[in-house]
């Protein structure tokens, strides 16, 4: 059972979600605006939070920036605007996914169990018994370094900060580099879920880590009608 809080200031869309949320075996609180959402995390402990953007008192935005300053939990924003400018600056402020609304409670489901499984099974995975290997395993390639046990992006021996799902998707395709990696496979395998309809996210994630990458950005090439792969420019 999974402790998940719902934000929103339409009570017809708390209950939709906290019954459904309910009948998968979670326990369900709600708020109705963002000021109160930051406070129940102070409070209490949730393993994901699903958030309204547009909201009284504080919007979804706001609180999300407030609650990532003392938490890293999960978020999953909904919103009515479906717009590129707040899908990239949910992910840029640590959101998880992003829900346009009207949306179908059985794929909002299957994001949530998505991004629930993927960070309890981080949180859970055993230690290993043997003793812990102080060789990195990185990638190079002119001023571009990677290094996948550190988690860190170098470009020209200045550190690129990315959020964790940019690095989960340049990390994975720099480690399938002249692979051609279609979309279902990149949302399969880095979100954890297929998506059910026109879904912008990971063309939006794309988007952002070709602006951090600069020079490099070209590395990422667009293989229209298939997906995107990584290869040395």
């Amino acid at each position: 059972m999974y402790r998940l809080l719902v934000v929103d200031d339409e009570k017809e869309i708390r209950n939709l979600i906290e019954k459904y949320a309910t009948f998968e075996g979670n326990e369900v609180s709600c708020a109705s605006n963002g000021m109160e959402a930051v406070e129940l995390c102070r409070e209490n402990q949730y393993d994901l939070i699903i958030m309204d953007v547009m909201m009284p008192e504080l919007d979804g935005f706001s609180a999300v920036a407030m609650i990532r300053k003392f938490s890293n939990t999960p978020v999953i924003m909904l919103s009515a605007r479906g717009e590129e400018y707040d899908r990239i600056h949910g992910f840029e402020i640590g959101v998880d996914d992003y829900v346009v609304k009207p949306f179908s409670p059985r794929e909002l489901m299957l994001r949530i169990n998505a991004v629930l499984n993927r960070t309890v099974q981080k949180e859970t995975e055993p230690a290993s018994a043997e003793a812990p290997s102080h060789e990195h395993e990185k990638y190079e390639y002119k001023g571009l370094e990677i290094d996948f046990t550190a988690r860190t992006v170098d470009i020209d021996s200045e550190r690129i900060d990315m959020s964790p799902k940019e690095y989960d998707l340049l990390f994975y395709l720099v480690k399938n580099r002249g692979i051609a990696l279609t979309r279902d496979k990149l949302l399969s395998d880095i979100w954890g879920y297929d998506f059910y309809g026109v879904d912008r996210t990971l063309d939006t994630h794309i988007k952002l880590l070709r602006k951090k990458l600069g020079e490099y950005s070209s590395c990422i090439v667009t293989l229209r009608g298939v997906g995107y792969r990584f290869e040395e420019a």
